[in-house]
């Protein structure tokens, strides 16, 4: 049996692109209506043409914006976390600030949402975290990112046990093609992208929908909770 999510609320946390736009537009299709919240409301706003698509504010770093934003929805069915911020480098290279922003971002600002948003969940509802491959695939210069990605992990698990029967489970994308590659130029991203999709079992890169999907089957699948589904391609097997 799946649940459906017909005319339920979905609540999705992050930018009105790449995966966080993959997961509300197909979480449309399903029926639902869908909230889209982040730093940047008129952004998010102007990112989709759709009544059923509604903007809200909130920062994961700020109490008071989660808060203020699980008493103006009331209740919701869902809520996914795609925020990140990703705490990248050699160990000599990391401060504390860029680590303290990671943990902030894809650890306490989860637990935060799951304090205030935890009594306002419907019956069949659930909360969806990212955690990431770095947390099972350790690579040198990701560190930060690993150890952030691992304490997400665990806390989809431990949340689970705590909010039953609310469900709780992790996605962790491998590398999916999204805007954030493009930062190596057109070679730079062909050349990394040529190189893992021939390494890895599942012979391809990943994309948004895969991660989309995941979420789908996350939120409508009735007996599954404290898990984290691995969307990676099979990377940390190489």
């Amino acid at each position: 049996m799946t649940l459906s999510l017909e005319n339920r609320t979905v609540l999705v946390i992050g930018r009105g692109s790449g995966i966080a736009r993959a997961i509300t537009l197909a979480s449309r299709k399903q029926g639902a209506r869908v909230v889209v919240a982040g730093r940047d409301r008129a952004a998010l706003g102007a990112a989709y043409d759709d009544p059923g698509i509604v903007a809200e504010t909130v920062d994961l770093n700020d109490d008071t914006t989660i808060a203020t934003l699980a008493e103006r929805l009331g209740q919701v069915d869902h809520v996914v976390s795609t925020a990140s911020a990703r705490a990248r480098g050699v160990l000599a290279a990391l401060d504390r600030e860029a680590l303290r922003r990671s943990f902030d971002t894809k650890v306490i600002g989860p637990v935060m949402l799951a304090k205030h948003f935890a009594p306002r969940i419907a019956d069949g509802g659930s909360f969806v975290i990212f955690s990431g491959v770095a947390a099972f695939k350790p690579v040198v210069g990701y560190l930060g990112v690993a150890i952030t990605n691992g304490a997400v992990d665990f806390l989809a698990r431990s949340l689970a046990l705590e909010l039953g029967p609310i469900r709780v489970n992790a996605i962790s994308p491998g590398v999916i093609d999204t805007g954030i590659w493009d930062s190596l130029g057109e070679e730079g991203k062909r050349a990394y992208f040529d190189d893992l999709r021939a390494r890895n079992p599942a012979r391809r890169i990943g994309t948004v929908q895969d991660i989309a999907d995941a979420v789908l089957y996350a939120m409508t699948s009735p007996f599954l909770t404290g898990v984290t589904l691995r969307v990676d391609g099979g990377e940390p097997l190489t």
